[in-house]
């Protein structure tokens, strides 16, 4: 069960939130906890019921899917600008895939219950939520077409500038075993691409912690799928950072 942890969070940090209107945010507030999420936590496992869901203040949270019995491989990651399980809530499905926590920190958890009765009986709810999980397939669809056509350096520049965004700071935690395994790689091969663009000085690694040290050079090594996946989160949610919550 993740722990509670109240203090020191702020509820309006998630761009979902911050585009309800102040009564349809009470609402919601109403059934909801701030929960600090470790990581690695198994929020929910592929094909689960969803029980709760989750909207990210400053934690990220990995989308995971495995067929086959194969190793399981990142589709998409859901920052502070999303909500987790809610899209599978709506659709009466199980989870599309793992859901599990990249980057430890906190978020706003509501049960499953109490969520779906809200999006009864608050339309605006749920079309946010139907926004959201139209631009979480764009994302999961650039990403397919990134890991076919794009090397390496380039996946993983992509990679970082998105965690990055998500972090909300410079240094944040990642091993390179970690890393290859959301890349769907061999370690070697992300050990090369991540010594590349420390050679290059657009990021430190020390102990497994990650520091983007030029923002401006890892963009400029990423492959366009990053700018594309970003515009259509902007186009989508064009209010997502006009909170109308004071």
């Amino acid at each position: 069960m993740p722990k509670q942890r109240t203090q020191n969070a702020d509820r309006a940090t998630n761009g979902l939130l911050t585009r309800l209107e102040r009564e349809d945010y009470d609402a919601l507030m109403l059934h909801a906890k701030v929960v600090w999420l470790k990581f690695r936590t198994r929020l929910v496992r592929q094909d689960e019921n969803i029980d709760a869901v989750y909207f990210p203040l400053s934690c990220m949270v990995s989308l995971l899917v495995t067929t086959d019995g194969r190793p399981q491989v990142e589709v998409a990651t859901v920052g502070k600008e999303g909500v987790v399980g809610a899209s599978e809530l709506i659709q009466a499905q199980g989870a599309m895939g793992l859901n599990l926590v990249q980057l430890p920190g906190a978020a706003v958890r509501v049960e499953a219950n109490a969520f779906r009765k809200l999006l009864e009986s608050r339309p605006p709810l749920q079309t946010l939520i139907h926004q959201h999980f139209y631009a979480l397939m764009r994302q999961i669809l650039y990403g397919a077409a990134c890991n076919r056509i794009h090397n390496m350096e380039e996946r993983c520049a992509r990679w970082l500038l998105m965690t990055h965004d998500r972090a909300g700071q410079d240094t944040f935690p990642l091993t390179q075993d970690f890393l290859s395994h959301m890349l769907g790689v061999r370690r070697a091969t992300v050990n090369l691409a991540t010594g590349m663009l420390k050679k290059a000085g657009f990021i430190g690694y020390v102990r497994g912690k990650v520091t983007v040290i030029d923002r401006a050079g890892l963009e400029s090594t990423a492959c366009a799928c990053y700018q594309a996946i970003t515009k259509a989160y902007d186009s989508l949610l064009p209010a997502l950072r006009k909170s109308t919550i004071p």
